[in-house]
């Protein structure tokens, strides 16, 4: 039997690496440039990457015999994994090894930015002695705000509160109970925003937090708050917040990602009030270690014992079991990502309906793709997969309930998802249609037929005349095109919930303008991939 080829194509830590070399069974091949990658990936079963490869369409092409690629780190964008998993390709990453380097570093930006290190080196390394130049601010009592809660940003919290500051946090995914518990003030973002000295960030990409730092969210800052950036450089509108550091509007920032990288600009390299490094967040030698470690780990599962771990694009089942699971994991899914996009308030509880035959292992993976759903909504694509999702929410405080149900509404099979916050509870129910298509079914206790992907708008409202017309006028006007149109309702003249497909996004100033009509209560931009 011939050795199973593994492609390294970036500088992965050969320690780290260690479960796989001079095994029987396994031979590693070091590259080092594209030319020589394009080389040898066609007989190789498995490339390991970083950030630097892109593993593109065209690259998984060349990789005839490729069943596994794997990514030393948390992010999966530079690998296109709808192409890998079209041609059955497991992707799969590491989501947790990095995470006290980052916070760490956070730390590191907190308190250089504080006490004005970067500046006050620069000075003696001239030989000079500007004592008085360079006096900073201590961090006891004052307030970080962390935008953003999960693994990352609670290690930083357990660091902060060791210095004696106060600490609070929004994450519209984690309980006001559950943060407490850590000693953590649950806040909404705007509070965050204009009470802190500091503010971290600790969010994935998505649509909904790309640029969430804008000139709107700066100008609700303190003039003596600090802004420190190590999570992505996308979550700030970089021409916004130099505009605000040479207004003096903000102290300072500490800067570790950047919207390109090395960044394009040379804005930041002007001002005095920065400071800045090269994406140093999960780069120490401990880090690259754990990374490379656990990495090497699941490849050696995968090809010894067949058992996926980390996978993002497909969970571990047997295979006549997916087969036949499949259209209701894309359902669950996208019930999951739906309603984490409508539900307001910290998540409590999660509890997943069967009305129908659903066996043991297929109710396992469908609770399974609805919290993927969910948190993937949260956390950003690939930092939820099929194995952490549930640990994920655990770790949240979130409550998780399986439960069977005769209530099947006139179909042969049905799932509903009910989400409880500390604000509200809400449910949205879906099923299979026999042509194989799923539909989402009812929302709340209001019956509709949606077909859930792209681009929808949700909004509840009176049932009243008007509220069609207006709807499709002002969209018209827009250029954007309605490509279904339904409305739920229990009574007439009650209240309905209306739900538009439409085949593109919807500006802000849209949506606020259906916000303002007379009769209308709610609206949610929804996306479902």
């Amino acid at each position: 039997m011939s050795a199973t080829k593994i492609v390294v194509a970036d500088e992965i830590d050969a320690e780290g690496l260690e479960p796989l070399q001079g095994k029987n069974g396994f031979k590693l091949v070091v590259v080092n440039d594209p030319a020589r990658l394009a080389a040898e990936i066609g007989d190789a079963q498995a490339l390991l990457v970083r950030s630097k490869t892109k593993v593109d369409a065209a690259l998984l092409e060349k990789g005839k015999a490729l069943k596994f690629v794997g990514r030393a780190g948390v992010g999966v964008d530079n690998i296109d994994v709808a192409s890998a998993s079209k041609r059955g390709i497991v992707v799969a990453n590491v989501p947790g090894g990095n995470t006290i380097s980052a916070a760490e570093h956070t730390m590191a930006m907190i308190l250089a930015i504080s006490r004005n290190i970067p500046k006050a080196h620069a000075s003696v390394s001239a030989g000079l002695w500007e004592r008085n130049k360079f006096i900073g601010t201590e961090l006891q009592g004052k307030t970080l705000g962390l935008l953003g809660f999960g693994r990352i940003g609670r290690e930083v919290a357990r660091r902060a509160l060791s210095f004696e500051m106060k600490v609070m946090a929004y994450d519209p995914f984690v309980s006001e109970q559950n943060m407490k518990a850590q000693g953590i003030l649950a806040a909404s973002m705007d509070d965050v925003l204009a009470k802190s000295d500091y503010i971290s960030l600790h969010m994935p990409v998505t649509d909904q937090t790309k640029a969430m730092i804008n000139a709107q969210a700066l100008a609700k800052m303190k003039p003596d708050c600090r802004l420190i950036n190590c999570a992505r450089g996308e979550l700030v509108d970089e021409p916004a917040l130099v505009a605000a550091l040479k207004a003096k509007k903000i102290k300072g920032a500490a800067l570790d990602v950047f919207s390109a990288e090395p960044p394009k600009t040379k804005d930041f390299l002007t001002l005095d009030n920065v400071v800045l490094t090269p994406h140093l967040g999960a780069s120490t030698e401990e880090a690259q270690v754990k990374v490379a470690y656990e990495l090497s780990l699941a490849l050696r599962d995968f090809f010894d014992r067949g058992v996926i771990r980390n996978a993002v694009n497909l969970p571990s089942v047997e295979p006549e079991l997916l087969e036949r699971v499949t259209p209701f994991i894309k359902l669950s899914e996208a019930l999951g990502t739906f309603i984490a996009q409508v539900v307001e308030g910290g998540m409590e509880e999660i509890r997943v309906e069967f009305a129908g035959d659903f066996s043991p292992p297929m109710r396992n993976l469908l609770n399974l793709s609805a919290v993927k759903g969910i948190l993937s909504s949260a956390m950003g694509e690939g930092a939820v997969n099929w194995v952490n999702a549930m640990p994920i929410a655990k770790d949240r405080g979130i409550r998780l309930e399986d439960a069977s149900t005769t209530d099947t509404r006139d179909y042969t099979a049905l799932i509903t998802l009910k989400v409880k916050t500390d604000k509200q509870t809400r449910s949205v129910s879906g099923t299979i249609l026999t042509s194989g298509k799923p539909r989402i079914v009812r929302i709340d206790e209001m019956s509709v037929d949606i077909v859930p992907e792209g681009h929808m708008i949700i909004f509840t409202n009176i049932d009243q005349p008007g509220v069609v017309g207006f709807i499709g006028t002002l969209l018209g006007k827009n250029n954007i095109n309605i490509a279904a149109f339904q409305v739920g309702r229990k009574q007439a003249g009650g209240e309905a919930v209306s739900v538009l497909n439409v085949d593109s996004p919807v500006p802000a100033p849209v949506m606020d303008e259906i916000r303002g009509f007379s009769g209308i209560k709610n609206v949610w931009m929804v996306k479902i991939a």
